[in-house]
């Protein structure tokens, strides 16, 4: 593939990245239907997403520096463990374990076997539904300071589903939170602040990869960097969207979407429009 479908990808990579709707679903989705049926790969999907992830550090920047400065002091005893700053660095590092774990263990079911697009329309529903269920029946008073080891466990957990596309990774952490009873904005932000460390890490090893195993990309290296800056600035704009909308409306939108969008792909795959 070439330049112009690297732009439409990074344009859809940052449009849904922050969007509990799945950005590697629809990777797979558009490249299936419009770039006859060549799948983008999980290398480009996890390259994309640090331009993404460096909106969530330019948006969150005073969330992030304060939490690592204060994690440090806490770690040289200059502040107590209590602090909730130093508690969420803690907490950030134990949840990001199992995804990284996960993601080492399943690494090439990952970008081979959980691409299906049975997969992804089944999840697309499944999780869906659940965000739906999570928004209604959640509490929605906790904030963040209320966190808790064996939250922020959970809050990994449901992480590491994202493994599979049409999880979402902003959408499995956010229902997680909201079953906990954690108001929108807080499971949204912490969704994001959480999400850091994987993606960076999971980014940078597929770049790693590139180098070490060349000839195996879908696009050249010049593509995937235009298509990471567009992700980045897209996506700067839709997460400072999305923590506004969430701090008023529901989910409901993005629930309905998800199982529209997974129905009419079970639909397509069943009539043989487009393989899984």
């Amino acid at each position: 593939m070439g330049m112009f479908e690297a732009i439409i990808l990074g344009l859809v990579q940052g449009l849904t990245e922050f969007l509990p709707i799945s950005s590697s679903a629809h990777l797979r989705i558009v490249g299936e239907l419009f770039f006859n049926g060549t799948d983008p790969g999980a290398r480009f999907t996890a390259i994309t997403q640090l331009g993404t992830e460096t909106a969530v550090l330019i948006y969150f920047w005073g969330d992030i520096t304060r939490i690592i400065g204060r994690w440090f002091k806490g770690l040289f005893r200059r502040l107590p463990q209590s602090d909730p700053d130093v508690r969420a660095g803690w907490f950030i590092i134990l949840g990001s374990i199992p995804i990284v774990v996960l993601g080492l263990a399943f690494q090439d079911q990952i970008e081979s076997t959980f691409r299906s697009l049975w997969i992804v329309a089944t999840v697309l529903i499944v999780f869906g539904i659940l965000l739906g269920i999570a928004d209604v029946v959640g509490r929605k008073q906790l904030t963040l300071e209320k966190l808790t080891w064996p939250h922020a466990i959970v809050y990994g957990l449901a992480q590491a589903l994202a493994l599979i596309p049409g999880v979402s990774r902003s959408g499995g952490t956010i229902t997680a939170g909201l079953f906990l009873g954690y108001s929108r904005a807080a499971a949204a932000r912490y969704s994001f602040l959480l999400a850091i460390p994987a993606v960076f890490g999971s980014g940078l090893y597929q770049v790693y990869k590139g180098f070490s195993e060349p000839g195996t990309e879908v696009f050249g290296a010049l593509e995937t960097v235009v298509a990471t800056i567009i992700a980045g600035v897209v996506g700067f704009v839709v997460v400072a969207f999305f923590m506004n909308y969430i701090s008023k409306r529901s989910f409901l939108p993005f629930v309905i979407y998800r199982v529209v969008l997974g129905g009419a792909l079970i639909v397509l795959l069943a009539t043989g429009v487009i393989a899984a």
